[in-house]
């Protein structure tokens, strides 16, 4: 790998060791290319991406790669060998990868410092075109074999995988430097006579440690990449059950030209990494997308060790949702339907913002019901290869078991009653059926925990109280990611949004509440759904530079005292 310091001609300053990189001095300031979301392929029978597609499956269905751990550009096989399989068929291996330990997390630390020496002294062109370059390649050459590798080993059909590590993914990186550029332009809007006043948002003081989960390939690549194209560098943990699709996205980078060390890549166990990792004196930041119970593991980790860090560490985090799809007596009832079962079934509930539970009006509900439980009797669950599966299996065994255990839970109380689903099956993957659950009971279990699998439990009102249980919605469940709206009333909407202005950080109107897109609908929640940082927005951006202001002034203090001091004559 070529290290971007010798793209560029560095002066030596005073002081031995660093080094001053400047735009300017190489001719001026450069304005960004243009930026949109990214075109999203169809793969409909004859066209040449479903051709690509396939055979992008076909041979990574042979294959088997051996992962190591990176460092410094440098590959570790250090001999902890963990397995990746497929969840819709949990006896082929997709890969193997190598466990880093606590000596080999230290090492990646210290190799991060010694890149950062560099890094955070590149020019900002220079950063910009590494992960716009990053985009290219994974929109173009790499967009088959990615795609195949969160199908096969994230249980993804094919359209949930484009609109992840296509879509999303290529979103992420190249909105990432027009963003960048957002929170450089923030400046001092006033300056005394005589006086230039100015913010420079350096990166923060240490290292990032980036957590990304299994559920999106995109949110792995965004965690480690905002905060380094804002000139910090990163360790990234990639989740064990998704170590495949995150690879091939770090080596993406690698060929994008990102300089050894910026992001090493570190598979290893939560309890290794944050014992190490989480407890180092130059932790800068977290930057987290997992569950609520992690991350209230991950803040008292670092509560407890407050006293030991240079600066206090940014604790920047995505957790759980209970997210919820609101039906007023004006909606849409085909709208409602098929917005509800995307909501609920895509993916297999894994989404963090997927639809958990149903508020009906009693006057709708005979309608809605009839339709939900004729549309999800027509979805067919498979392997994610057989392109005209909707399901497929959930990630792994430890899911199987949480979902099924709510299942077996509402199937033994008098509080729910399964109108359909409810069967589960790993004898070959770890399959869970669409499962539609209506209950009595408001604020029982299945109304509040979240379940992240194919579960859907919905609560019929008295179409006379819909204040009151948008109220009861409210302050339900403990989590505030999403929500959404279904009404023609404009009156009812504008109740809804007062009613759960809190219940959830994205909130939509006759519209699913899963979908969020980089740049159009900034991503995240507040309660004990998270930080509510706002991937895919400046606002997170911002959380990974430290501003300092600076004065210069041009006329110098002619005397130190002040006029009132002189004496009167």
């Amino acid at each position: 790998m070529h290290r971007l310091s010798g793209l560029f001609r560095s002066t030596r300053s005073t002081h031995p060791g660093q080094y001053f990189c400047s735009t300017v001095a190489m001719g001026g300031l450069s304005n960004l290319p243009s930026v949109s979301g990214e075109h999203m392929l169809n793969y409909a029978p004859g066209c040449p991406e479903r051709a690509a597609l396939k055979k992008a499956l076909s041979k990574m269905k042979t294959e088997c790669p051996e992962i190591p751990c990176v460092i410094g550009g440098r590959e570790i096989f250090t001999g902890a060998v963990k397995t990746q399989v497929m969840p819709s068929r949990h006896s082929h291996a997709v890969c193997t990868f190598h466990e880093a330990n606590e000596d080999l997390i230290r090492s990646a630390i210290e190799n991060s410092r010694q890149a950062k020496k560099v890094w955070e002294l590149t020019p900002f062109e220079d950063r910009s075109a590494i992960f716009l370059k990053a985009a290219e390649l994974m929109a173009l050459k790499f967009r088959p074999r990615l795609c195949a590798a969160v199908m096969l080993g994230t249980g993804k059909n094919v359209w949930q995988a484009e609109i992840d590590a296509a879509a999303e993914a290529v979103d992420f990186l190249r909105f990432a430097p027009t963003m960048a550029q957002e929170v450089y332009a923030l400046q001092p809007v006033a300056h005394s006579k005589g006086v230039w006043n100015r913010q420079v948002h350096r990166p923060l003081e240490g290292f990032v440690a980036a957590i990304s989960p299994f559920n999106f390939c995109a949110i792995g690549v965004n965690l480690p990449s905002t905060p380094a194209i804002m000139g910090n560098v990163a360790l990234w943990k990639p989740a064990s059950t998704s170590v495949l699709g995150n690879y091939i996205t770090f080596q993406i980078l690698r060929e994008a030209g990102l300089p050894d060390g910026v992001i090493n890549f570190l598979p290893c166990s939560g309890q290794t990494f944050g014992d190490t990792a989480l407890t180092h004196p130059d932790l800068a930041g977290v930057h987290f997308t997992g569950s609520t119970g992690v991350f209230h593991k991950i803040w008292n980790l670092v509560s407890e060790n407050i006293s030991r860090y240079v600066s206090y560490p940014r604790l920047v985090g995505e957790t759980g949702g209970k997210n919820f799809h609101f039906v007023h007596s004006s909606a849409d009832v085909s709208n409602v339907v098929h917005n509800t079962i995307r909501g609920a079934f895509e993916y297999q509930g894994q989404k963090c913002s997927a639809c958990s539970r149903l508020y009906v009006p009693s006057n709708l509900w005979p309608e809605i019901k009839q339709k939900l439980l004729q549309e999800i009797s027509q979805i067919k669950m498979g392997q994610p290869d057989t392109f005209d599966v909707f399901m497929t299996a959930v990630i792994d065994q430890k899911s199987y078991n949480n979902a099924k255990s709510y299942i077996d839970y509402a199937r033994e109380s008098d509080d729910y009653e399964i109108l359909i689903g409810g069967d589960c099956d790993d004898s070959e993957g770890y399959f869970v059926s669409p499962t539609l659950i209506e209950t009595t009971n408001p604020s029982g279990k299945l109304m509040r925990e979240e379940i992240f699998a194919p579960v859907l439990t919905v609560f019929v009102y008295p179409e006379d109280e819909y204040i009151e249980t948008l109220e009861l919605c409210s302050h339900t469940s403990p989590f505030g990611l999403t929500g959404a709206i279904f009404a023609k009333d404009r009156y009812a909407v504008r109740q809804a949004m007062l009613s759960l202005k809190n219940a959830a950080g994205n909130f939509y109107i006759n519209d699913k509440c899963t979908g969020a897109v980089v740049g159009e609908q900034p991503f995240g929640g507040a309660r004990k759904s998270g930080t509510n940082d706002k991937a895919g927005s400046v606002a997170n951006y911002y959380r990974w530079v430290s501003s300092q202001t600076i004065k210069e002034t041009y006329s110098g203090l002619e005397d130190w005292k002040y006029p009132h001091m002189e004496q009167e004559i």
